[in-house]
C-alpha cells in the first residue's frame, strides 16, 4: 500500500488456520491526487479492527499493485468491508484512482513460514 522504503521487508507471519485473506489487485489511473494520504489513513484505520492480522503489499514496475489483508475471522473482514471511511475511500477509488481492480476473498486452510537462519516454528495463533 504505502511506500515504506525504510521499513524492514518481511511478509506477514503465518497464523494458525483458518483465517481469511482479502486480495486486492489494482491498476491505478494517472490521477492520484489524495491517494497517498487516503491510503495511509486506511492503513491506520484497519489496524483498529479486532481480528486484523496484517497486510502484505507489492507494486510491479508496470503499475499492477497487490495488497493482501489478513483477518482472523469473517466478522473482522465484514467490519472492515463495512467501515464508513473505508467505503468512502472505495467510492473515491472507483471515481478517481483505479483503472481496474479485482478483490478475492479466501479462507486460508494452510499456512506456514520460513526465515533463513531461524528454527522453523508453528504458525501464530493471532
Amino acid at each position: 500500500m504505502s511506500d515504506h522504503s525504510n521499513a524492514p521487508v518481511a511478509p506477514v507471519e503465518a497464523y494458525e488456520p483458518p483465517y481469511y485473506a482479502a486480495v486486492f489487485t489494482a491498476v491505478r489511473t494517472p490521477a492520484q491526487s489524495g491517494y497517498s494520504e487516503t491510503n495511509e489513513r486506511m492503513e491506520e484505520l484497519v489496524k483498529d479492527i479486532p481480528g486484523y492480522l496484517g497486510m502484505d503489499s507489492a507494486q510491479t514496475p508496470g503499475g499492477l499493485g497487490i495488497s493482501v489483508a489478513y483477518f482472523r475471522d469473517a466478522d473482522a473482514l465484514t467490519q472492515w468491508r463495512t467501515n464508513t471511511e473505508h467505503r468512502a475511500a472505495q467510492e473515491r477509488g472507483r471515481a478517481e484512482w483505479y483503472e481496474s481492480y479485482t478483490l478475492h476473498v479466501a479462507r486460508v486452510e494452510r499456512s506456514h513460514g520460513f526465515t533463513r537462519g531461524e528454527v522453523p516454528k508453528s504458525p501464530k495463533t493471532g
